[in-house]
């Protein structure tokens, strides 16, 4: 029984280290990646810079590998060419050009492909609705932590609930410092797939830390870092099964979704992992270094009961 006991210990002893160490490690990411906001800032696409939006109409034998390398060297910039719904209709998105220079004739850019080429509509989107979109984006990112703010704390104790939210800061700065630091452009997929991150990363959390919360009741003289250990044990096989079958179909989606997708699949690809590493080591660590205990649930149910008698 000692052996047993002792082997139980060490293994979470271990488990503990190995918590610590992340945790140490996240932070260290977290302020690279803030040092990388700072300094490079994000690469805002043209849904928040502004830019010019050309719809055109081409033989459907025609394929996207054969319109970007003409746009791109006509044009001298990188140019998003997403299909349009229809066949042969390309939506075609780039940035404005330099006062005085006139907007790029696209049949004329356009002509080594085929004669068959139909400029439906072009049409200038401002920077103006660019910033616009910028304070809504970040608008909407605000509330959205707010509200997961206020439903933490609602449903755990305030030490529980500042490590699920830590966890979500965590994810995405780092999301964000990775796109600074590679200058990838920051555009509305992006912004959509930071949004999913977060969704994605309260789940693992809060059902990591309803189980804590679980044990603290059942075994209030129960350590912290134990209860820790084994919630996290109790649910890693469900942890690695979710991220593993989510990562498989970013993956499909990175590699077989095209240009338009590429934000949002490498956001989603890095949040996945970000998120899943944040939930079991950054959302539980902070909780156990606030000092939250089973007393802290004792204390809230004789409270209810006795407001309830």
């Amino acid at each position: 029984m000692m052996t047993i006991n002792m082997r139980k210990f060490n293994n979470s002893n271990k488990y503990s280290r190995l918590r610590y160490f992340s945790s140490a490690i996240s932070v260290v990411f977290m302020l690279i990646s803030m040092a990388f906001i700072s300094i490079n800032g994000l690469n805002w696409g043209l849904d928040f810079t502004g830019g010019v939006i050309t719809e055109v109409q081409l033989d459907p034998s025609i394929t996207m590998s054969e319109i970007s390398p003409l746009l791109q060297s006509a044009l001298d910039q990188n140019v998003s060419v997403i299909e349009g719904g229809e066949v042969g209709r390309w939506i075609l998105r780039y940035a404005e050009p330099a006062a005085g220079v006139s907007i790029a004739n696209m049949s004329d850019v356009l002509a080594p492909l085929g004669t068959n080429i139909e400029v439906l509509n072009t049409s200038i989107v401002g920077s103006q609705v660019g910033a616009e979109l910028a304070e809504q984006g970040g608008l909407a990112l605000l509330v959205s932590m707010l509200c997961i703010m206020a439903y933490l704390s609602y449903r755990f104790e305030w030490r529980l609930a500042s490590g699920a939210l830590f966890a979500l800061v965590h994810d995405v700065l780092f999301v964000l410092g990775v796109f600074a630091a590679l200058q990838l452009e920051f555009n509305l997929t992006v912004f959509a797939a930071i949004l999913a991150i977060i969704g994605y990363s309260l789940n693992d959390s809060i059902i990591i830390g309803d189980r804590i919360r679980e044990l603290l009741i059942l075994k209030p003289t129960l350590a912290i870092a134990d209860a820790n250990n084994q919630a996290i044990a109790a649910t890693i096989s469900r942890t690695m099964v979710t991220s593993g079958t989510t990562l498989m179909t970013v993956s499909a989606l990175w590699l077989l979704g095209g240009g338009p997708l590429d934000g949002f699949s490498t956001a989603m690809f890095i949040g996945l992992i970000v998120g899943t590493w944040s939930s079991i080591a950054v959302a539980t660590t902070l909780p156990e270094f606030w000092g939250l205990n089973g007393s802290h649930y004792q204390i809230v149910e004789l409270t209810e009961e006795f407001g309830e008698g």
